[in-house]
């Protein structure tokens, strides 16, 4: 029992590990290449255009893979230069960290239909977003824009600046161990996209897979029990501070992979049973789309990452729960919006919960 447990485990390590390496690769190549047109287009957050405009482009804002967008409009709305008809659309069409999991799918799952998965989400999330930023816009929902400011006193600063050297530290262990994994897995990784491997290295890159896997929970436990420095409101101006930033969301995803491989393995292959469990997938679709929205409207990324992976590895999966999944998802943004703005930020995953009910639903009754 132990020896196949074991197993198990490891089975699942070297998997989310897999995963992992094009996941990392795509993180912190889009975390640059946002650095980059960030420094492109320096007036961008005065260009978001008339009040009517904004929902449409909170939308494709959103629909940017990963949680900088979704931070970047809640502090627009902060600001005051952006509607809460754009808010709305933004949270509604993002994925969160949820789209590198699709994206960087490998070998292992189907790469064009994960692909086409994450296109036909990401077009439903459009959608959405605009119809019902506009609607909200429209009505006058949410005019107002009501600030609580928090302020921290003199004690709890003192404290944070006495582990500033500690979390200092913690950041250059993972920004250098994650990054040269990245490295190394790179070539593996790519080449894992289109179903071939590089057999020489083969037994090293499953026990760097492993390995890499383990490091990223180390990382993310630590941040969040310890540190708790996940600073979303963070302002990231050059390129080691934002593969910084961009190394502790891959260890977030990468946990968050292999938690929905291990519970999604392990009910299908131990508790369940493959058979029934593909039986009853088939025959509970409509519960199956409430749980992924439920899932999926909990704060951060980590609730989308889990219904990416169970529409990745298990068989039969409703893309229609996918749909409603990243439409309740409010990534990471919906922190600082909770921060400044707790009554909005319950609204809005309140609204986009119910939304992704409906979209959801209709999704299925249109055969996805």
């Amino acid at each position: 029992m132990n020896f196949e447990f074991k197993a198990f485990l490891f089975e699942n390590l070297e998997a989310a590990g897999s995963i992992a390496g094009y996941v990392s690769i795509s993180i912190i190549g889009f975390a640059l290449f946002t650095l980059y047109a960030k420094k492109k287009h320096k007036n961008f957050e005065s260009q978001l255009g008339p009040k009517w405009a904004q929902p449409i482009v909170g939308a494709f804002l959103g629909a940017i893979p990963g949680c900088g967008a979704t931070i970047v409009v809640a502090s627009l709305y902060k600001q005051k230069k952006i509607t809460f008809g754009g808010l709305l659309a933004t949270f509604i069409s993002t994925l969160g960290e949820g789209s590198f999991v699709l994206l960087g799918a490998s070998a292992e799952a189907d790469v064009v239909g994960n692909v086409k998965a994450y296109a036909i989400v990401t077009i439903f999330g459009l959608i959405s977003g605009i119809v019902f930023g506009l609607i909200s816009d429209t009505i006058g929902f949410r005019t107002k824009n009501k600030r609580s400011v928090k302020v921290l006193n003199k004690e709890s600063q003192k404290k944070s600046r006495s582990f500033s050297l500690n979390i200092q530290f913690f950041e250059k262990i993972r920004f250098y161990i994650i990054l040269i994994i990245t490295i190394f897995l790179a070539p593996a990784s790519i080449m894992a996209l289109w179903g071939g491997s590089i057999e020489s290295i083969a037994e090293i890159v499953y026990w760097f897979s492993i390995i890499f896997t383990i490091c990223c929970i180390v990382f993310y436990l630590l941040e969040k029990f310890l540190f708790s420095n996940h600073d979303c409101i963070g302002d990231y101006n050059n390129i080691p501070s934002t593969i910084s930033h961009a190394t502790l969301d891959v260890s977030m995803v990468v946990t968050y992979v292999f938690i929905g491989l291990f519970v999604a393995n392990f009910v299908i292959d131990v508790v369940v049973g493959s058979e029934t469990f593909d039986s009853w997938m088939m025959s509970s679709t409509n519960l199956v789309i409430f749980i992924a929205a439920i899932i999926g409207v909990l704060p951060g990324c980590g609730g989308m990452i889990s219904v990416a992976v169970a529409f990745i590895f298990i068989p039969n999966f409703p893309i229609s729960a996918l749909i409603a999944a990243g439409i309740a998802t409010s990534g990471d943004g919906l922190f600082p919006l909770l921060a400044d703005n707790k009554e909005d930020g319950l609204i809005v995953s309140i609204a986009s919960f119910f939304i992704a009910l409906f979209v959801g639903f209709s999704s299925l009754l249109l055969g996805f």
